[in-house]
């Protein structure tokens, strides 16, 4: 049984990794563009399915579906693995489910405005304090009328419902009025302009799909292909991810101390998780994160720099990949200088000179001890992939979408009797 994690080769050639039973205390893969984030962030991946561990991740630039095929290591990633001697490298192609909210590059990626909740689509559609009291009261009424809202036509035909029939709100009458019921229309209505309406209906995520392993006892890497959405509609990229996280949390049984994780989520471009969240979501985000620890889930953010997190995040992360920054401005400087100050020293080098040292496929790496507390850090060369570093060609993914165990259970929509239906 694989009992510790390696990411690479130490300063002494030997591995550096952590132990398993730990990776749910999280992590941070941080690094400016070019400097090997994504190469690092399959390697991890690659390390966990081994291990039996279910991986969930954001796969922003369309690279890492190279997952799903046998590497071809050749070149400067060939002599990597040579200088490793202890490495067991064996080119392989992972056990990879695709999964796309547009339903073109993976199966269609659904949830409902049920399961949402108001408190989440809120974020998504930036209503104010009204708009959002507004849409709770409509919520109210959708959930003690037996009113299932499924996809965005069921909520506009309920606000619509709402708006000609004020009296069904009874002691909510006044926190729903005309003014903004056309206002979450106007949201609704822009929200579809950026494609969302295919994240909204049936068949949903069923949660216990990205579980269970494939029949190596590996664990399954279920990709999310986010190339488009994150820049067409970053607002709805972050807001499924947070969804993900709170609908695991509350879904998922304790577990305590275990020797492993049930499941890593990795959110890339994670900047975007907390970029004009409302406070009481942010606070809500921050203790999911600290309490699903002990329901068997590591969560990895992976950006740029540690502070696009908030300090409170940044505090409960265990793992620590940190490849090269580059700081020119007095503000960078600064913010490098937070970096480096947050590891623990090792006296055989000066974290804030290597920073800006570090080649292609470098890091600077904090990991855990066996009791848990942070051990010195690291300047690690990152372990090539067993699978292929770039991504598939489109007949590749086509053909591992219709071998996948998922097929045909997500594929085709549903339009079961909704509040649309029933208004």
């Amino acid at each position: 049984m694989i009992s510790q994690f390696v990411l690479g080769a130490g300063s002494d050639g030997q591995p550096v990794g952590q132990p398993l039973r730990l990776a749910n205390r999280h992590g941070l893969i941080a690094g400016a563009t070019g400097t090997g984030k994504t190469v690092t962030l399959q390697r991890l991946i690659e390390t966990f399915s081994d291990a039996g561990v279910a991986v969930f991740a954001a796969d922003v630039k369309g690279d890492l579906c190279g997952l799903g095929a046998a590497g071809a290591p050749q070149g400067k990633v060939a002599e990597r693995i040579a200088s490793m001697a202890w490495l067991q490298h064996r080119p392989q192609a992972y056990p990879l489910c695709l999964w796309d909210v547009h339903g073109q590059s993976g199966h269609p990626l659904r949830t409902t405005l049920s399961e949402m909740g108001p408190l989440l689509l809120g974020a998504l559609l930036e209503l104010t304090d009204s708009q959002q009291a507004a849409l709770y009261a409509a919520f109210k009424v959708a959930d003690r009328e037996g009113l299932l809202l499924l996809d965005l036509k069921d909520l506009k035909a309920l606000l619509g419902h709402l708006k000609d029939n004020p009296q069904v709100l009874g002691e909510d009458s006044a926190l729903f009025t005309n003014t903004s019921a056309q206002a979450l229309l106007r949201r609704l209505a822009s929200l579809e302009q950026q494609g969302a309406e295919a994240l909204f209906g049936e068949p949903a995520l069923q949660l216990e799909d990205l579980l269970h392993p494939d029949r190596d006892g590996r664990g399954r890497v279920h990709l999310l292909d986010a190339s488009r959405l994150v820049h067409e509609a970053p607002k709805v990229y972050a807001t499924f991810l947070l969804w993900l996280l709170a609908e695991l949390f509350e879904q998922l049984p304790e577990r305590g101390d275990a020797d492993k994780p049930v499941l890593a989520l990795f959110f890339d471009e994670a900047h975007l998780l907390f970029q004009g969240t409302p406070k009481a979501l942010q606070e809500r985000l921050e203790q999911v994160v600290r309490l699903i620890r002990s329901k068997g889930v590591g969560v990895y953010f992976v950006t740029q720099s540690p502070s696009d997190l908030p300090d409170d995040v940044l505090a409960q992360l265990g793992l620590r990949i940190q490849h090269g920054l580059r700081a020119f401005t007095a503000k960078e400087q600064k913010a490098l200088r937070a970096v480096a100050d947050g590891f623990r020293p090792n006296p055989a080098f000066d974290s804030l000179s290597v920073l800006t040292e570090l080649g292609i496929g470098e890091a600077l790496v904090g990991t855990l001890e066996e009791k848990g507390t942070p051990a010195m850090v690291q300047r690690v060369a990152i372990a090539p992939p067993q699978s292929r570093i770039g991504p598939m060609n489109e007949s590749e993914r086509a053909a591992l979408v219709r071998q996948s165990p998922l097929a045909g259970r997500y594929d085709k929509p549903v339009d079961r009797e909704s509040a649309y239906e029933l208004l």
